[in-house]
């Protein structure tokens, strides 16, 4: 944890909390807006009005929200004259990704030592540390771009477009975790995805539009590449969201992001966030068509997380000869002498860290629901296991806990 006064450090709580705060707000708009645009291209129908044919409308909708009707229309190429008041989607996006990334700064580079470095994975001091983690941002975005200049520009391409981005993601993945915390190496997979939706937007998706804009106004035709290359970075990013929102969300779960093999633990749960995407992407399009729903990527994504869940079970621990005779002052005194070893670094009179000091025995009971949540069943706790407490001990935790007298 970055040192400094407990001012210093409850400010910088506050600022992790405020940019946490408006990342989850401004990404949800962006993830918002862009699941209705997937949805709306999917659900447009040909119209038979011969006036909106006429003006160049190749798909319309008729929906009802909030006590209205509306009607929103897309058109083959561009329309003939554009309207006065032309609304742009783009702050969702770049909004995200600064906060992201502010928050990110704030966490993670700023107490690199603490949250980036695992020193049982990879050994190496903070400065390199933070280098290669702003590396994996740019460079994923670098060859990610550079398929897509390439490969994605070749007819009938998609799907080996598809296949080598998943394969940098896989790789980007165990490399990660070979020299990051695994909690770290999660969210830097997830933040280098992020990095490249939010590029998609600023280097393609957005100038692309602008050219398009440009054209109209000067009275030329209209390069339909600028529409092809924008779509396609657009549903890119609509299979990266479900992917990218686990990856930023596994930091509560020590049991995922822990686990020997972690990398693959990563991987397979972000594959079933896009199968879940393309369930839903492929529902609107069988939905249209009066089909029924393409349930095979739902039971795919099933089945790949039930398959994750039983691969992670926790192995019964046997119990010790001596626990049916154990005494209550017994099982604290362990449980006393673990907290000393494995906790106390951190959480003491000097430095209580979130505000929790575990250096006596009346705080160590005043605290023990909260030395169960982090240290049994979520297995946060210790940081990156610096202190490497055992599986056998979190065990003598948990059946401590578990046998304190309930609350009066």
């Amino acid at each position: 944890m970055m040192e400094g006064s407990p001012w210093l450090i409850y400010a910088l709580d506050w600022v992790n909390l405020l940019l946490r705060w408006a990342h989850v707000v401004v990404a949800i708009a962006w993830v918002g807006s862009s699941f209705y645009f997937v949805w709306l291209d999917n659900s447009l129908t040909p119209p038979t009005d011969p006036e909106l044919k006429a003006k160049g409308v190749g798909g319309e909708l008729w929906a009802v929200h909030g006590g209205g009707f509306y009607n929103p229309q897309k058109y083959l190429g561009a329309p003939k004259a554009l309207p006065p008041h032309l609304h742009w989607f783009y702050w969702e996006s770049y909004s995200t990704w600064l906060t992201g990334f502010g928050l990110f700064t704030v966490l993670y580079l700023f107490n690199a030592g603490t949250f980036l470095i695992d020193k049982t994975v990879h050994d190496w001091t903070p400065v390199v540390a933070v280098h290669t983690a702003l590396g994996f941002l740019a460079g994923f975005w670098l060859i990610y771009d550079g398929l897509c200049r390439t490969v994605g520009r070749m007819p009938g391409k998609d799907a080996l477009l598809g296949a080598l981005v998943f394969g940098v993601v896989v790789l980007a993945s165990w490399l990660a975790c070979q020299l990051f915390a695994g909690r770290a190496a999660f969210l830097l997979v997830g933040a280098m995805i992020a990095t490249a939706m939010s590029a998609n937007v600023f280097f393609w998706i957005i100038p692309g539009q602008r050219k398009v804009v440009a054209a109209m106004k000067a009275g030329q035709p209209v390069d339909p590449v600028h529409g092809q290359r924008g779509k396609q970075r657009s549903v890119h990013n609509t299979y990266f969201v479900l992917p990218v929102l686990f990856a930023m969300l596994s930091n509560h779960y020590g049991w995922a992001y822990s686990h020997p093999q972690n990398w693959l633990v990563l991987v397979l749960i972000m594959m079933a966030g896009a199968f879940i995407r393309q369930f839903f992407v492929a529902r609107h399009k069988t939905a249209l068509a009066g089909q029924g729903a393409p349930w095979r990527w739902a039971v795919a994504s099933v089945a790949l997380l039930l398959g994750v869940a039983v691969w992670l079970a926790p192995t019964p621990v046997a119990p010790q000869a001596q626990a049916p005779q154990i005494t209550p002052e017994q099982r604290f005194a362990q449980v006393q002498g673990i907290v000393q070893q494995r906790c106390a670094m951190c959480h003491n009179a000097d430095l209580a860290n979130k505000g929790v000091a575990l250096h006596t025995p009346e705080l160590i009971r005043q605290h023990a629901q909260k030395i169960y949540q982090q240290a049994v069943v979520l297995k946060a706790m210790p940081m990156n296991n610096a202190t490497q407490i055992t599986e056998a001990e979190r065990a003598q935790l948990g059946a401590w806990f578990t046998t304190l007298p309930a609350a009066p």
